[in-house]
């Protein structure tokens, strides 16, 4: 074929392809506008997770009637004069695309006054070819209303993920700048209901209690460092406040939200021998720095920059989160439990197997010496729970096991026909918790326990999104959760085989490990959920347990139809053979 140029059609299409990749991206680019526009009032509207409506309102300072059509031509902006200025980026915005980009794929249309005059005008975009001005009515500021997002570009448009996921994306979106730009009033509403707003008067923790609870707004750590012109703020989580992965790390470069995979580094490598594996803090940084000391112009979307000296950046940022978790995370006290843990044990009151667990409320590692009531649990008959996450289950089942004890408060010592067992407590739990679980829901008879007070649950916009679609699920497993208010919930009942677990962490593991493409409508859903709700709930590692509650726990996974692994196919116990000891101590064989 011959080399040809292309249309001003294709290559705006083509274009728009790395700046606008979903609906987030055209929120992120009319919100970054809006900021460097000066604005202290943002409003987003969005209709069909975005795909049929998007509408961003300031009251910036506005764009000029002469200079509306030329905002929303290629390569156009008021940001940059000359090539030496793309190393003194101080805005947002700079590369003069989003607008252009946003119109090539879309019914566009932008409503703009500035203060000075008394008419405002608007300029509406139908896939890239603009219409005449035209004077209207209006406050001042601008708002720019995006309609059938990528209606001319079908394939675009099939690449979609649902609208869950694409709602959720948005959400997570602004609520991060809500937390940067903490003096802006941000306001998301979605159809009828408002899903965000923050008041706009500078406290960031108050932000935080609005996205995730005042429990946890209060847990929060402030973070103030200053050095060699660098300077960061911002919040950081505790170590007991954690979460199973990265989506709750934030950072902030100059105001610009940035995913730089050093910074996580530096980040994690602070929070390093302090946190258990597979377990990540909640953070809202943000980095000042020289504009001349950090490259922004790396990408498209200005998420990914460069620095000038990323050694000196890692240092910094490393050193300031590990200093404000020294200077706030008190040391330890170990419980006196520990020594002479067997006499108290010993005078303990007997009691009689066959209550239920109660459940440990940390989920960090913890040390709890406090009595527990314990409850037998019969195996199902016919009953096999179903495979999680592609793991199938052990068909054999254990030997009956006599009890040795506890080592380390996390594993119990059991001695059997053919050798011996250590068994993980946690592990153990979760399958002893999933199996009566699946069990009761199989039979459709799954006891729940009302709380003597419901309990109010905030989560973040994002996470209330998927936990209302999952209130179905959680009403056939025994919960009764209820709307309260905009991303809050109460919890009135919860199923019996979780009597004394806390409603909140129980909420909190449905959403937090949600995967984007999971579908509410698969089969498998439920044995996911319950195995999430089982793992936050099940008693945990370094809890020492008295003489009964280990004898329960190791009888109940005795009945169990899967004892070997957990729901989640981590295995609960660790067999050494009677021959396996006799060679290692060298006397198979010995004559």
């Amino acid at each position: 074929m011959p080399i040809r140029l292309l249309s001003s059609e294709v290559s705006s299409q083509i274009a728009a392809g790395e700046v606008v990749e979903r609906p987030a991206s055209v929120v992120k680019e009319l919100t970054e506008n809006s900021l460097d526009a000066g604005a202290k009032n943002i409003s987003i509207s969005i209709a069909d997770a975005g795909r049929t409506l998007i509408e961003v309102a300031d009251d910036g300072h506005g764009i000029p009637a002469d200079e509306l059509e030329l905002a929303a031509a290629r390569h156009a902006t008021s940001k940059l004069i000359q090539s030496d200025d793309l190393f003194h980026i101080q805005t947002l915005g700079f590369r003069g695309e989003a607008l252009a980009s946003i119109g090539s794929v879309s019914r566009m249309a932008i409503t703009s006054r500035v203060k000075s005059a008394k008419e405002g005008a608007r300029l509406r975009v139908d896939g890239g070819i603009s219409s005449k001005v035209e004077k209207v009515g209006a406050p001042v500021g601008t708002v720019v209303r995006v309609e059938n997002l990528f209606y001319n570009v079908p394939a675009r448009l099939k690449f979609l993920k649902t609208d869950t996921t694409e709602r959720r994306a948005i959400d997570s979106l602004v609520t991060r700048y809500a937390l940067a730009y903490p003096n802006v009033r941000f306001k998301i509403t979605d159809g009828k209901q408002v899903t965000l707003q923050t008041a706009g008067d500078g406290d960031r923790r108050a932000i935080l209690a609005a996205l995730y609870g005042v429990d946890v707004a209060k847990q929060m750590l402030e973070v103030m460092a200053s050095e060699e012109g660098m300077t960061l703020t911002g919040f950081i989580s505790p170590v007991s406040l954690t979460r199973s992965n990265r989506k709750e790390i934030t950072f902030f470069i100059n105001g610009r939200w940035v995913q730089e995979i050093s910074l996580n580094s530096a980040l994690l490598q602070a929070y390093h021998t302090l946190l258990m594996v597979g377990r990540y803090p909640f953070t809202a940084l943000l980095l000042d720095i020289a504009p001349e000391d950090v490259d922004v112009n790396v990408h498209p979307t200005k998420a990914e920059v460069r620095f000038r000296a990323q050694d000196k950046v890692f240092g910094f940022v490393q050193r300031s989160v590990r200093k404000a978790l020294l200077a706030y995370t008190p040391v330890p006290a170990v419980s006196p439990q520990l020594w002479g843990a067997r006499s108290r044990m010993e005078e303990l009151p007997a009691r009689q197997a066959g209550v239920d667990w109660s459940i440990a409320h940390d989920e960090e590692l913890t040390i709890d010496s406090g009595p527990r009531t314990v409850e037998s649990s019969s195996s199902p008959e016919g009953i096999s729970p179903p495979a999680v996450n592609g793991q199938s289950s052990f068909s054999a089942n254990i030997p009956l096991l006599r009890l040795i004890g506890q080592i380390g408060a996390t594993y119990l010592v059991a001695e059997g026909p053919d050798g011996l067992y250590l068994i993980d407590q946690h592990a153990a739990h979760e399958r002893v918790l999933f199996e009566k679980l699946m069990a009761q829901r199989a039979n459709k008879s799954i006891p729940s326990q009302a709380l003597l007070a419901p309990e109010v649950v905030t989560l973040p916009p994002q996470s209330s999104k998927i936990l209302l679609e999952h209130l179905p699920f959680l009403n056939k497993f025994g919960f009764e959760v209820e709307e309260f208010g905009t991303n809050t919930f109460q919890v009135r009942a919860m199923p019996m085989v979780f009597a004394g677990g806390s409603p909140a962490m129980a909420l909190k593991a449905l959403v937090e490990d949600f995967e984007e493409d999971e579908s509410p409508l698969a089969a498998e859903v439920e044995a996911r959920l319950a195995a999430r709700v089982c793992k936050r709930l099940a008693v945990k590692g370094g809890q020492a347990l008295t003489a009964e509650e280990q004898k329960s726990l190791l009888m109940d996974l005795e009945n169990c139809q899967s004892p070997r692994t957990c729901p989640h196919g981590r295995p609960t116990m660790i067999h050494l053979s009677v021959d396996t000891l006799e060679r290692q101590f060298g006397r198979k064989g010995a004559r």
